[in-house]
């Protein structure tokens, strides 16, 4: 079978991830990368063996031999670069979140039906192995429906900068970074229930804490302490209309102990901890029980994940499978997001 050839679009702090998962693969060969920063394009190509280096994302879908593409840029881009690469018979895996704006994905959204290519949403946290796991249980009903999920993400000191930190480029803080994986997740989990309504809040009263001395931690490639236009941290409660709910709440700033990841969902019939590590409770003979799968990354194994969501878009590419992130889901998405930013702003909840 011909191999797909791959191009590349952002060459910023993400996309090494893709190309590591690409480079390995052995029915993909990546041919082109792109980035407004040409040094770091060819930095790049040099680093995979890459013929095609491009400072143009117009000039790489020019490329007739190029079948699909990653799309790792800033988020108020993404649309723009998908709707393109569609129309040039591109097949697309865009970096969450699909776009800044509802209008926006939703015209992503037509894009893929006029032209029938695949867009597949970097939901890369559904990829994981211990949420193939999980599925499994809830598809066999061994936790009823679930009817309640609470999601935490909390860095003390994790604001990336750079354009993470730019509002106009990003479209928000860690809401909009972190907060949207842990968000999909849950709703998938769930069953993608219908949203009805979403109350939120947003803060910005520590800034990046750029201050801090004597303590590592993330910086986006383009990491500049002087821009900071987003927010610390924001919490939201998201009511679907079967009546089941979610609780979040995610930062970049905060004044906690420690960083913590906390993800669990609940059901009729017994309820998971997906983070730190994968644990199900329920009941059996009228006795609590608790089972711990036995896998061997029981969290969320961030290069594993990546290679498997890569691995995914090459098959969903070949026709193999059904696209598991779909463009709908990215659409929805951005839905809930943007309706918890404006009822921050709003200061009241927000009917969908």
């Amino acid at each position: 079978m011909e191999k797909i050839h791959i191009g590349l679009i952002g060459c910023g702090s993400i996309s090494d991830a893709h190309l590591q998962a690409y480079a390995s693969h052995p029915e993909v060969k990546l041919v082109a990368v792109c980035d407004l920063n040409l040094k770091r394009a060819e930095q790049v190509a040099s680093q995979y063996q890459i013929e095609g280096i491009y400072e143009d994302y117009h000039q790489l879908l020019a490329d007739p031999h190029i079948h699909a593409v990653s799309i790792c840029t800033w988020n108020n881009s993404h649309a723009e670069i998908s709707i393109a690469a569609l129309h040039a018979g591109k097949h697309v895996l865009c970096e969450k979140p699909l776009c800044k704006t509802v209008e926006e994905a939703r015209s992503v959204q037509q894009a893929v039906e006029q032209t029938g290519k695949v867009l597949q949403v970097g939901y890369v946290r559904r990829h994981a192995t211990n949420i193939e796991v999980l599925k499994r249980f809830i598809d066999a009903g061994d936790l009823g429906d679930l009817y309640y999920a609470k999601a935490s993400l909390i860095r003390r000191l994790g604001n990336p900068g750079g354009w993470f930190a730019d509002q106009e480029r990003s479209g928000g803080g860690p809401l909009i970074d972190i907060g949207v994986h842990v968000i999909d997740l849950c709703w998938y989990l769930m069953g993608k229930p219908k949203v009805i309504s979403v109350s939120g809040n947003t803060y910005r009263k520590l800034g990046n804490r750029s201050q801090i001395q004597h303590y590592d931690y993330y910086q986006a490639a383009d990491f500049d302490p002087s821009i900071n236009t987003v927010e610390d941290m924001a919490n939201a409660m998201i009511r679907f209309e079967n009546g089941a709910s979610l609780m979040v709440d995610v930062s970049f700033s905060l004044h906690a102990r420690k960083d913590s990841a906390q993800i669990d969902v609940f059901g009729e019939r017994g309820g998971a901890e997906i983070e730190p590590k994968l644990a199900i409770a329920t009941e059996r003979h009228n006795t609590i029980v608790n089972i711990d799968p036995q896998l061997t990354t029981p969290g969320f194994d961030f290069t594993d994940s990546f290679k498997r969501e890569i691995h995914h878009f090459v098959q969903v590419c070949q026709g193999k499978v059904e696209n598991l992130c779909p463009v709908e889901d990215g659409v929805e998405m951005i839905r809930i997001l943007n309706a918890i930013y404006q009822s921050a702003k709003e200061g009241r909840e927000i009917s969908l």
